[in-house]
């Protein structure tokens, strides 16, 4: 019988002066606190319901871990963040779920989709982690197979261009894969164009492909069809099943 597929949302709870205070800086607490309470329910009336995988909503701070903290039709199950930065919290969530291979994402992308996802779990089959780059050098989407014990968050410089490229460095060896480039809602500019309907949900277009983590990997770029192709003819020598690193 196959695993469980697990996907967690983090989110913090939408209370003014608590959520996206970056945001609120140029547009407003109360905007920018109705903004994430509709971001967070349209994700979730578009991914908690779908029968492929269980939803987790991780949300912070810990004491409204309560459902009756949280209202709309879409009910995933609640669990608490815990403590320290995101990379810790996010091994925390990692080490507390069932077995199953897990994806964890962001509240605030608004063109995340359906497909994203299950090409992440499908990616995971053959690949030790995966990430959802963003053009910040960060990601909006990491996901673990878990059938090796893999710590990929510390060290790692958050909330800047090298997040990506530090995560990547901790697990050097792996077989990694990356899905598409999206982008949260973080500035005026990102918020007008949510609000323009600019940020719609679409459907990834084939974009997803592999990598082998390196220690000194920068961000990465997308490549072309032709290169994705090559890209995965090349990696896919040699695979080992194993929970050594590959050399």
């Amino acid at each position: 019988m196959r695993p469980a597929r697990h996907l967690v949302v983090m989110a913090k709870q939408p209370v003014m002066g608590r959520v996206k205070t970056r945001l609120a800086a140029s547009i407003g607490v109360v905007e920018a606190t109705r903004a994430a309470r509709v971001m967070l329910q349209a994700l979730l009336r578009r991914l908690a319901r779908d029968a492929r995988w269980t939803t987790w909503l991780a949300v912070a701070p810990d004491s409204a871990a309560r459902p009756a903290r949280w209202q709309g039709d879409a009910r995933p199950h609640l669990i608490a963040q815990g403590r320290g930065d995101l990379g810790e919290r996010m091994q925390s969530l990692i080490d507390r779920l069932p077995p199953g291979p897990a994806v964890i994402i962001g509240s605030d992308i608004p063109a995340i989709a359906p497909e994203d996802i299950i090409a992440a779990f499908r990616l995971l089959g053959s690949h030790d982690a995966v990430f959802g780059p963003a053009s910040d050098g960060g990601y909006w989407l990491v996901g673990l197979s878990r059938r090796c014990p893999l710590r990929p968050f510390s060290p790692v410089r958050w909330s800047g261009p090298h997040a990506l490229a530090d995560t990547l460095a901790n697990i050097a060896g792996r077989r990694v894969a990356l899905l598409r480039e999206l982008n949260d809602v973080d500035t005026a500019e990102d918020h007008r164009t949510w609000r323009r309907g600019e940020c719609a949900v679409t459907p990834p277009a084939g974009r997803e492909r592999s990598c082998a983590s390196s220690p000194n990997r920068s961000a990465p770029r997308p490549l072309s069809p032709q290169q994705t192709a090559t890209s995965r003819q090349t990696l896919g020598k040699g695979r080992t099943r194993g929970c050594a690193a590959r050399r």
